[in-house]
């Protein structure tokens, strides 16, 4: 089976590196965007910067936690699969304690960054570290551990609104959801890519629960990924360039559909990738959006 999906695997050797996925940035950046969209839209287009810094830093810890518990909680799995089979755990290269030991350090330098925000906050970490370590096991038992990871992904949206503003207007779970649902979509791409070895060895993802279906369930939920963010540009007064930036996000999507329609490994990791462009071009139109609208009319005579 052809493995070159992921060609950069063998260009660092440090298994600890490996085993956080620092090797592998496309984690942090889909995690990235949509913390930075629920951090601008908490703070009406200026987030506190020491907000924003605990933020940037939490995600990158607790990404890598996510990773690590992710592959404990697979280490009998990932040598039965092409794809992981050379990862930390099963290669042997480091012991099932040792990973658990990280993660737990993992998690309590998170702690050390969210004790720096409020008490609403830190509550909800709580229920953000909970998640995290739930959704690695959901895949045994259902059908949907993308719905998980978009909840884990989703859950930086309450916890932004919860330090920028102390309170929960209803108005976040329009993006909470919206997260969510784009989550799925693009992680259906990433599970299409080892369907046949989730199949063959028991593992349930979307992508065997689509089956046949799955680009048209992808393209149903891009649809409303693009819908909610609608909702929320109108929710939270945006102008032209927040909803410009969406059909560029739609542009992006077809791209996807379009080169992943025959459903070539390589092709659909390459369209679950493109995805870190999709997130990237709705934060710029964010930031652009907000900008403009704080500029006083006189700027631009």
């Amino acid at each position: 089976m052809n493995t070159s999906v992921e060609p950069r695997a063998a260009r660092v050797t440090n298994p600890w590196l490996r085993l956080m996925r620092m090797d592998r940035p496309i984690g942090i950046y889909l995690l990235l965007w949509p913390t930075l969209w629920a951090l601008w839209f908490a703070g009406s287009g200026n987030p506190s910067i020491g907000t924003t810094i605990i933020f940037l830093l939490g995600l990158i810890v607790m990404r890598a936690a996510g990773c690590v518990i992710n592959d404990y909680a697979d280490r009998h799995v990932d040598g039965k699969v092409e794809r992981t089979k050379t990862r930390p755990l099963p290669s042997g290269e480091i012991k099932p304690q040792q990973a658990l030991w990280l993660s737990f350090g993992l998690l309590f330098v998170a702690l050390c960054l969210v004790l720096m925000t409020n008490q609403l906050t830190i509550l909800l970490s709580f229920v953000g570290a909970a998640v995290t370590a739930i959704y690695p096991l959901m895949k045994r038992f259902t059908n949907l551990p993308q719905l998980g990871l978009g909840v884990a992904f989703a859950w930086a949206v309450p916890m932004a609104f919860a330090a920028e503003r102390a309170a929960l207007p209803t108005e976040l779970w329009l993006i909470f959801a919206a997260i969510v649902v784009w989550t799925i979509a693009f992680d259906t791409y990433y599970a299409m890519v080892d369907r046949e070895d989730d199949l063959e060895i028991g593992v349930q993802s979307t992508a065997v629960l689509f089956g046949k279906y799955d680009l048209l369930m992808i393209v149903l939920l891009q649809v409303a990924t693009l819908i909610l963010m609608a909702i929320v540009g109108l929710e939270f007064q945006r102008g032209l360039v927040y909803f410009l930036s969406l059909v560029v996000a739609a542009g992006y999507f077809y791209n996807q559909f379009r080169r992943a329609r025959q459903r070539d490994r390589e092709a659909c990791f390459a369209a679950f990738l493109n995805n870190h462009r999709v997130g990237m071009v709705i934060f710029i139109g964010i930031a652009a959006d907000y900008l403009i609208a704080q500029q006083p009319m006189a700027a631009y005579f």
